[in-house]
């Protein structure tokens, strides 16, 4: 008598969100030792290269279309709590796809294989978490109301200030006629939580993911904030050690990305 193969979709689920937090652990291991080759970091050697804007737009693509196709197939697709859930997943991203980048100064040339990683990782990432929210997960009307949905949703609202907070700094530093110093274009940021740490962005986003965990109380939220910890803080530390090797007069009490502490 022959078995079935199949594997059921909540298993599928399962492997998949294991699998990021795996990706988080090699990820994290690779960037401690090669630094990520786009932006400031950008340097000869890994193949084809895109126009940055091109690039960003392709890579986040998924975490918007693809997101939204698998939350409109789900059961729960129409019911409040997990609504709210997109909103807030989609108010990031629509922002990090489509208004970032067609508002972005200049921007180095990115490496095809730096975006063909990012959107493998987000076709993935956008998968798990949506299907989560809206197919496999419960979130009745009464979530809305739920401590964890409240406490996590004002942790990614901060943080999603901080992060369009730090963007506009970085852009405003390449406005028209803006002086131009350290490595012939870039300048020391400062005001807000520069002042404080030198990657305010990459805080923000640590804080928006920390907040979607908790909103989303989720092995698939938990293993995105798991992942982004693991990809930015390595990246914040790489721009502190460039900032303090480009200018000589870097405050020196900045922290990489997390005040006083790190």
């Amino acid at each position: 008598m022959r078995r079935s193969c199949s594997v059921s979709e909540p298993d599928l689920h399962r492997a998949l969100v294991l699998g990021v937090l795996g990706a988080a652990v090699v990820t994290a291991a690779a960037l401690m030792l090669i630094t990520a080759p786009y932006g400031r970091h950008g340097r000869p050697g890994w193949g084809p290269a895109l126009p940055a804007r091109l690039g960003w737009i392709l890579m986040e693509s998924p975490a918007v279309v693809l997101f939204a196709s698998v939350f409109a197939h789900g059961a729960h697709r129409a019911e409040a709590a997990p609504l709210v859930l997109l909103a807030l997943w989609q108010v990031h991203y629509v922002q990090r796809t489509v208004i970032y980048p067609l508002r972005m100064r200049g921007g180095r040339p990115m490496p095809v294989l730096i975006v063909a990683l990012a959107l493998g990782f987000n076709s993935v990432n956008a998968y798990v978490n949506a299907r989560w929210i809206s197919e496999l997960g419960a979130y009745p009307t009464s979530w809305l109301a739920d401590p964890r949905l409240i406490a996590g949703a004002l942790v990614f609202a901060a943080g999603f200030v901080i992060n369009l907070r730090a963007d506009a700094t970085l852009r405003a530093l390449r406005a028209p006629g803006a002086s131009e110093t350290g490595a012939g274009r870039y300048q020391i940021p400062r005001g807000g939580l520069y002042e404080r740490v030198s990657c305010p962005n990459y805080l923000g986003e640590l804080l928006e993911w920390t907040g979607w965990a908790l909103a989303t109380w989720s092995l698939a939220g938990l293993s995105f904030a798991v992942y982004t910890a693991a990809n930015l803080v390595p990246r914040a530390l790489a721009n502190h050690r460039w900032y303090h090797a480009t200018f000589a007069d870097y405050p020196a009490a900045r922290r990489a990305v997390i005040p006083w502490v790190l």
